[in-house]
């Protein structure tokens, strides 16, 4: 039995990778004004609300200046993709803001990146007067502060120190949510001069058992006091961020409480046990959980790596059995997703051995010294057309084995280029995956593959891309660690599914490889629903 080496949980690793380069913006010295005259600066870009999404018009806000501006975009990209969640949505740098631009919108997310980046007058002036929902996140509270000479007197705080205490602990809802040690940038610790006038939302906890406000909300206005997208993992208090934006976007229209969870069984293809499949259905089923099937129509093995030698290569077509065992899991409340073409690329390891459901398909990786796998970019050969061609022959495989073309795309290992993912947005629309993101899509600028970022999502979203992506959020069982990567049991997953209780609408979301048999699911799934989830199809999150 052939088991897959790779897993998707790689792609926290790439948050923490583009991350731990920098300071997060604090102590970083701006450039001078003749290098912010000279630098383009980033256009705005908008985006459409996600299927079900509420009226909200949030304007995002970002920095750009100083040797760590880029970070700006970083940030604006995943706040973006969240706020699509609510509403349609439009991202700017803060430096193009001008008066009574804020009219426009129904709320206001600024993210302070960079320390002392020169904010506008009028965005100060408009944040001071407008009734409307602002969430400020991190640095240059103090300009604000500053600004408005009635700030400490209306609101009950002003900006304070920052705290570098390594606060592994953020509390919030009665839940305990993780934070990275590793991020050293600390967190704003505010003056509260009237805490009648404060309502603190969330907490940091100290190693001690101290704890001071992680966010709080005075009037109109929401402040978080560090960047919650920094070393995120599934337990993380990224969480929190992610459920006060039902507060702060305003009337959305989806401020109710609900907690669905979604199954998918990945990594299914031509080479697959159908006895093994048929099981996991027949559980399933009895469960009554519908669940998502990720399929590669073509396996390949072109260095014979688990064959002695020998190359092999062949499609659904070629393997009646495993097309009646994946009618059956349709029949069992399955339904098809395309995972890929091949699930892998070329003749060569693209990071391991060439194989199908191994490799990856639509960028490049490698394994380096450190057993860590690192993201290189796009494949060889990657255009608009390379990515269509492979989709189209997926489809084509698809229907000539007489199971329809799937409408849900995933992509192999979550990852792809900037241009791949453009081109699945344009063919087909709808993804089921975690996104990977690069500087450069959102502010319209030149694509940096050497930046690449990763994020998941606890709802669903219409993400900077375009495409509508149903989520998945707490990971797959891995009985093994690999990679640097530990080893992570039903229980961790039951755990993850426990603090993303958190989040409004929120879900649990796993994936499963059939090869491991029933026994984890019968602890996985029961768990799940024992804290109060509803199992539903994947299409039924992103519903109109």
């Amino acid at each position: 039995m052939r088991t897959p080496k790779f897993s998707r949980r790689v792609l926290l690793g790439a948050t923490v990778a583009l991350t731990a380069t920098a300071a997060l913006g604090l102590g970083v010295v701006n450039a001078d004004a003749a290098e912010r005259t000279a630098a383009p600066t980033p256009a705005a870009k908008s985006g459409k609300a996600a299927p079900g999404g509420g009226t909200a018009k949030t304007l995002v806000l970002y920095d750009t200046t100083g040797d760590y501006g880029w970070m700006g975009e970083v940030y604006a990209t995943q706040t973006a993709n969240l706020a699509s969640h609510f509403g349609s949505w439009t991202a700017a740098p803060v430096a193009s803001y001008k008066a009574n631009d804020l009219s426009a919108y129904t709320a206001v997310v600024y993210l302070g990146s960079t320390y002392d980046e020169p904010l506008p007058a009028a965005f100060l002036d408009d944040v001071a007067a407008t009734t409307k929902p602002v969430t400020w996140v991190f640095d240059n509270i103090w300009q604000l502060v500053s600004r408005d000479a009635t700030f400490a007197a209306t609101h009950g705080f002003t900006s304070g120190a920052f705290d570098f205490s390594d606060v592994a602990q953020v509390d919030y809802k009665g839940t305990k949510l993780t934070r990275d040690t590793v991020n050293r940038s600390g967190i704003m610790n505010l003056s509260i001069t009237d805490g009648a006038k404060v309502r603190t939302l969330a907490s940091a906890v100290r190693p001690d058992g101290t704890s001071f406000p992680w966010a709080v909300q005075s009037g109109n206005l929401t402040y978080v006091g560090e960047m919650p997208f920094a070393y995120v993992t599934h337990d993380d208090r990224y969480l929190a961020f992610a459920d006060l934006l039902f507060d702060s976007l305003g009337d959305t229209g989806v401020s109710r409480e609900r907690h669905r969870a979604l199954a998918r069984i990945e990594d299914v293809g031509p080479d697959s046990d159908p006895d093994e499949l048929r099981a996991i259905a027949d559980y399933l089923y009895a469960q009554k959980v519908p669940f998502s099937v990720a399929v590669y129509p073509r396996y390949r093995d072109p260095k014979g790596v688990q064959n002695n030698g020998k190359a092999q290569d062949y499609t659904l077509l070629q393997r009646p059995k495993v097309v009646s065992a994946l009618r059956y899991m349709q029949q069992r409340g399955g339904t098809l997703l395309m995972h890929g073409y091949t699930h892998q690329y070329g003749s060569a390891p693209n990071p391991y051995d060439g194989v199908s459901a191994n490799d990856f398909e639509f960028y490049a990786a490698h394994v380096d010294a450190n057993d860590s796998v690192i993201y290189d970019g796009p494949v060889a050969g990657d255009s608009a057309a390379f990515a269509a061609s492979r989709i189209a022959s997926s489809g084509l495989t698809f229907a000539l084995a007489g199971l329809g073309v799937p409408t849900t795309f995933e992509f192999p290992h979550y990852a792809g280029s900037a241009v791949d993912y453009q081109t699945v947005n344009s063919v087909m629309g709808k993804r089921y995956d975690r996104g990977l993101y690069f500087p450069g899509v959102l502010g319209g600028g030149k694509i940096d593959y050497s930046r690449q970022f990763g994020q998941f999502f606890p709802y669903a979203v219409r993400d900077v891309y375009g495409s509508v992506v149903i989520p998945e959020n707490i990971g797959n069982v891995e009985p093994l660690p690999f990679n640097n990567h530990p080893a992570r049991l039903p229980a961790d997953l039951i755990a993850s599914a426990q603090r993303n209780l958190v989040v409004r609408d929120g879900v649990a979301s796993f994936f499963y490889h059939p090869y491991l048999g029933t026994d984890h699911l019968k602890q996985l799934v029961p768990g799940i629903k024992a804290l109060g989830y509803t199992f539903v199809s994947g299409d039924s999150m992103v519903a109109n």
